[in-house]
């Protein structure tokens, strides 16, 4: 058995998949362990890989268990990482520390991209991105999203850059590393919890379709362009919040964190467990129908882009 065999293990309905060239949607795991409390966070889970079947693709949850990388899982490892107290939110260098010292990791989304692309996944549905923070000038914190995103030819789709980050600075920052950013149905940039950021939208384009083929110029023989690329998906009308409701919210636990000195990877889990509770959970509520959401449009994009050649390549 080769290395890879042994610290890479892709599910059997997975492998078989790409193996046949049908569609498959990649999912973080970071929003299992660290994202939402338990149970709501094992229900959406097998809620969400529902999603993506009914809209024909199969689905690809990532995470580490016991020191290796699982490209699908089964129910007993989803409920592992919704309760079990060690598990280690990962981005891509941690990858190589958990493999080596047989820890459980769930995944980020530059971690699920590059566990993705090694697998021959192609499209990925997560919340929202990561990106600069506010106060980077200072801090110079910016996610590993980013740099992984201009690495590895993977669509991530979300609901746009998490609204608790400077989005302005996200997309000028996408923009010098050459991201492709196009919105699914909008002229604005979408501020994940809202359909609005203040931003307009870089590119848009319509429907699954339209993006699939902007997949296959992307990467395709003409180009062969190697980064990923941005689909920015606007949280249904009906569950948004909107932007000037949820940015008081947003302040008033960017204070917070700084009061307390949260930095590093504890940053954004503790902002948006704390605007859940000053939100009464509404944000909460906002959070699930936008990954139901992402699930559903990227199988869609996933079907269209196998069903335009018949293959990954």
């Amino acid at each position: 058995m080769s290395d890879r065999a042994e610290r890479v293990r892709t599910h059997p309905e997975v492998h078989e998949a790409l193996r046949d060239g049908l569609p498959v949607v990649a999912l973080e795991s970071t929003i299992i362990s660290h994202g939402m409390p338990y149970p709501t966070n094992v229900a959406m889970a097998e809620e969400v890989e529902g999603i993506v079947r009914a809209n024909g693709a199969v689905p690809a949850t990532i995470a580490v268990l016991d020191g290796i990388a699982h490209i699908g899982l089964g129910p007993d490892q989803l409920e592992l990482l919704a309760t079990h107290p060690d598990v280690h939110k990962a981005t891509t260098r941690d990858l190589p520390w958990l493999l080596a010292t047989g820890r459980h990791g769930a995944t980020t989304v530059a971690a699920t991209m590059r566990l993705a692309a090694l697998s021959g996944i192609r499209v990925f549905a997560t919340g929202g991105i990561g990106g600069v923070h506010r106060g980077a000038g200072s801090s110079f914190d910016i996610s590993a999203d980013l740099t992984e995103m201009a690495a590895v030819p993977v669509a991530v789709v979300s609901a746009g850059v998490k609204s608790i980050l400077d989005i302005g600075l996200t997309l000028e920052r996408m923009e010098t590393l050459g991201i492709p950013v196009v919105v699914n149905g909008s002229d604005d940039f979408p501020s994940f919890y809202s359909r609005t950021s203040g931003f307009p939208a870089p590119r848009r384009l319509d429907g699954p379709v339209e993006i699939a083929r902007f997949l296959h110029a992307t990467w395709g023989h003409d180009l062969q362009l190697t980064t990923g690329i941005s689909i920015a998906n606007p949280i249904p009308s009906a569950d948004e919040i909107p932007a000037a409701e949820i940015e008081q919210a947003i302040d008033d636990a960017l204070a917070e964190l700084d009061r307390r000195g949260i930095i590093g990877q504890d940053v954004t889990p503790f902002l948006l467990s704390n605007v859940v509770e000053r939100t009464g959970g509404r944000s909460l509520d906002a959070n699930l129908a936008l990954v139901r959401n992402n699930a559903a449009v990227a199988a869609q994009i996933a079907f269209a882009f196998v069903a335009q050649t018949g293959e990954w390549w």
